[in-house]
């Protein structure tokens, strides 16, 4: 065979393979369709079950949920048709009893009016027999009145003059007698302690070897601090007990807190004393304020104004003829509440203004007028009700007794004064002694302070060191002497003490 012919038969054979590839593809990719087929029929036809099957449930819920809501809307019906049924019987009963009511209402006007009608008939034939009555006596109701009144007066005069004699004195009696029982009651209610206020002040110590620490060397302690204070410091014999003396009850307490606070904290040297018994001062406040939230606590009063408890305070630093001013108002308010409650008055007006009635003594050091001038603008500033006020400003008669308060303040106010140890003049003058005497050291220009010690047998002047020099002193000292002898009454002798001190103070930095 030559090449022709083999490359003849090769592109016959080519040819026929091509065919029966083309052929034999189709076949297998007609046999994957069929298989593809099949598959996404499968997965449809178990899509469309599962569908169905959805569905089916979903019908048979709602079903169900349809069932229920009709069910429920059933009940409901039932609970309003229950609930209607119970208001028109109600309304029913109401509508009985309404008319019941009413009926009531009817006999009762019915019988209202028969009673009426009976009063007029009465009244009628009580005036026809007056008038047939007046007719007979030929007099009228009134004059017939006066002929009797006046026949009996003339027939028993004396006996009536002494049936009114007796009835006023056994009156009079009665009326003391009620009167001395309700001020006896009203004390017995009330048992506070009245003791007179003194001019002395006690510290007790740790141990006695705190008395050499309070001296100091050379006395430098106690005198720094009796120079700060204005007191008098005593230490004697008397064990683990310091006393302060000095008339002005605010520097006495000024002293003892500042001892105490110098003993708890440990430091006692001039510098220290200094700084104690300045924040001892500045914190007195304090202290004042607390002792009129204690005297209105006490007495039972809220609502007053913060500055006027303050100012109510202060009187705990002030006394009246020894007698403690805001122990004193204490009482005086309890007095007065006691005293109206027996006698049917207001009592709360009665103890408001009984513990304010001496709350002008707080500053009458410092304005010109009377404590009860002066207590009235206080109130009056606070806006404090006018029948508290006509209560306390009666209390010394400077002002006419207006209310029933009034003069119930004005009792308790003598009750309290008047008690046994409650006051002492001797003492009252004796402290205005004192002070007289400060005042004549402090009316010179060069006088820093001034105290008065040693019961008034010693004044201690501290004078402005730019102001005067050491001969300036000594002729200040002759000069307040001088005053002392023109213008006070006193026995013995007054040591008078000029003090010049001068102190030079440099920081380094």
């Amino acid at each position: 065979m030559d090449v022709i012919q083999i490359l003849g038969i090769g592109l016959v054979a080519f040819s026929f393979g091509g065919v029966i590839g083309y052929f034999g593809r189709q076949f297998f990719a007609s046999k994957q369709m069929e298989t593809a087929e099949g598959k996404v029929g499968k997965i449809i036809s178990d899509a469309k079950d599962k569908a169905a099957e959805i569905l089916l449930e979903s019908k048979n819920k709602a079903v169900k949920i349809l069932d229920d809501v009709k069910n429920e809307e059933i009940e409901r019906n039932r609970q309003v048709n229950r609930n209607e049924q119970r208001v028109v019987k109600k309304e029913e009963g109401l509508d009985q009893k309404y008319n019941e009511i009413e009926k009531q209402k009817t006999v009762l006007q019915d019988k209202a009016k028969q009673v009426m009608k009976i009063k007029e008939d009465v009244k009628k034939i009580k005036e026809e027999q007056l008038e047939k009555l007046e007719k007979v006596a030929q007099l009228d109701q009134e004059d017939a009145k006066q002929i009797l009144i006046k026949k009996v007066e003339e027939d028993q005069k004396i006996d009536i003059l002494k049936k009114m004699k007796q009835l006023e004195e056994e009156g009079a009696e009665d009326l003391q007698k009620r009167a001395n029982d309700i001020i006896i009651q009203s004390i017995q209610k009330y048992s506070g302690a009245h003791t007179a206020e003194t001019t002395t002040s006690t510290v007790s110590l740790p141990s006695d070897e705190m008395k050499g620490r309070v001296i100091g060397r050379e006395g430098r302690n106690i005198k720094t601090l009796e120079k700060a204070t204005g007191v008098e410091i005593i230490i004697d014999d008397t064990p683990l007990t310091i006393v302060v003396s000095g008339f002005d009850p605010i520097r006495r307490q000024i002293a003892k807190l500042s001892l105490e606070q110098l003993m708890n904290d440990g430091r006692i040297h001039p510098a220290r004393i200094e700084e104690i018994v300045e924040e001892v001062k500045n914190g007195l406040v304090e202290n004042i304020k607390k002792a009129g939230q204690t005297a209105i606590s006490n007495v039972g009063i809220v609502g007053f104004d913060p500055k006027l408890v303050q100012l109510l305070g202060r009187l705990k630093f002030r006394t009246s003829y020894g007698q403690n001013v805001l122990m004193h108002s204490i009482e005086v308010a309890h007095l007065s509440a006691s005293l109206a409650s027996e006698l049917g008055a207001n009592v709360a007006v009665a103890r408001k203004a009984g513990i304010l009635h001496d709350i002008g003594k707080a500053v009458d050091h410092e304005i010109q007028g009377t404590h009860v001038e002066i207590g009235r603008n206080i109130l009056n500033k606070f806006k404090i009700s006018e029948d508290i006020i006509k209560a306390m400003q009666s209390h010394h008669e400077d002002f006419p007794f207006e209310t029933t308060e009034s003069v119930i303040v004005r009792v308790a106010d003598a009750i309290s004064a008047s008690r046994p140890g409650a006051r002492k003049d001797s003492l009252e003058n004796y402290l205005k002694r004192l002070e007289e005497l400060e005042g004549i050291a402090n009316a010179f220009d060069e006088v820093e302070k001034s105290y008065a010690i040693q019961a008034g047998r010693e004044i201690r002047v501290f004078v402005t060191p730019e102001k005067i020099d050491d001969l300036g002193a000594v002729k200040l000292s002759r000069k307040i002497a001088d005053g002392i002898e023109e213008n006070l009454n006193y026995p013995g002798e007054i040591k008078v003490h000029v003090i010049r001190e001068t102190r030079s103070i440099e920081y380094a930095r």
